[in-house]
């Protein structure tokens, strides 16, 4: 064979050894956003399954509240029967403004603040709410590696000729981005 051939066939090699190179890198982010979300619905159900107890303890001190104890369950049910990932975002965000609310009330009962099991639960909630934070953390910035693979050239050519689609971000809700008043009178 002529030189000229093996350089050609070189090129080849090196331009299939290229596309198999972005191929597997951009699958490798797919399926990390994909783990990054399972994270995220592992400490949701955690979540979901520590509301109801919180309710039912709650439930009889804050009686002039029954409003907003509603809206923890409708808000809970709503998020434990989304069915796409970005429903299942925008039902976590109104989950969450509920919760807040249902905390802030939460500071008028005295007596509530003091029952054990109250505290206990509060307490176990508190470490899930920053644990679902690290995970939105960690999967928003996996969510970013992904779609800078897509996005960003030459790997862009590879994404786009295998289909790969962007990842959606988990971002705060615009009831959590309030500012929180502060009252010290």
């Amino acid at each position: 064979m002529e030189t000229g051939s093996w350089i050609t066939i070189g090129v080849i090699v090196v331009a299939i050894i290229w596309v198999v190179s972005m191929y597997n890198n951009l699958v490798n982010l797919r399926n990390q956003v994909k783990n990054a979300w399972r994270q995220i619905d592992v400490q949701l159900k955690r979540r979901h399954d520590l509301i109801p107890n919180l309710v039912e303890v709650t439930k009889d001190y804050m009686e002039y509240e029954q409003e907003t104890l509603q809206q923890v369950i409708k808000a809970r049910s709503n998020a434990m029967g989304a069915g796409s990932q970005e429903e299942a975002i925008a039902a976590e965000g109104m989950l969450s403004g509920v919760l807040g609310k249902f905390f802030a009330l939460m500071e008028n009962y005295p007596d509530l603040k003091a029952n054990e099991n109250v505290s206990r639960l509060m307490e176990e909630l508190s470490g899930t709410e920053n644990k679902i934070a690290f995970s939105r953390q960690f999967y928003n910035d996996s969510v970013m590696s992904l779609n800078n693979g897509i996005e960003t050239f030459p790997s862009n050519l590879i994404a786009n000729m295998f289909t790969f689609k962007p990842a959606t971000y988990f971002e705060v809700p615009e009831i959590e981005k309030a500012t929180p008043s502060v009252n010290l009178r």
